[in-house]
């Protein structure tokens, strides 16, 4: 019985709404101030920089691969570009639940890392990348939210 309750107030306080916004975490610190995009037009990211972006029926899109897990008949998505100057590390982050590709010449390329953001924060999602120099696909696929706030960062090191 002690163990049922445990799991049963651990479940309520999971459930419990955040009494303050976290922050996020320094390398993703423009989190907040996401700009709009619509994926149906506005395809570039830029790193560093947050974007509540307007998803698309998927069924209306042209993937460069077929995602890995493109969800349901009813699912949300977007095709978005970006351009790394330097080779390095570069972390993904959603604000909720979609599966992240990131395609670079023509192959989707191996996660390094994968995490959630701190409670309350609002990224519910980390994915990171090794990545060369050069133009990248990230393929977002299997939202059931219509908008998604997204950022793309380079990670030190």
């Amino acid at each position: 019985m002690p163990v049922m309750l445990a799991a049963l107030l651990l479940l309520q306080a999971a459930a419990a709404p955040c009494p303050a916004v976290a922050p996020p975490p320094v390398e993703l610190a423009g989190w907040a101030t996401p700009r709009p995009i619509d994926a149906a037009r506005d395809t570039v990211l830029t790193p560093g920089v947050a974007v509540r972006a307007k998803l698309v029926a998927q069924s209306t899109l042209r993937f460069a691969v077929p995602p890995h897990k493109p969800g349901d008949a009813a699912a949300r998505g977007g095709i978005f570009r970006f351009v790394t100057t330097q080779p390095g590390r570069y972390r993904v982050a959603l604000g909720s639940g979609a599966w992240i590709d990131v395609v670079d010449g023509g192959r989707a390329l191996a996660s390094v890392g994968h995490g959630h953001g701190p409670a309350c924060s609002g990224i519910r999602k980390m994915v990171d990348f090794d990545l060369p120099a050069g133009t990248h696909v990230v393929q977002i696929a299997g939202s059931r939210e219509a908008v998604l706030t997204m950022m793309v960062v380079r990670l030190p090191g």
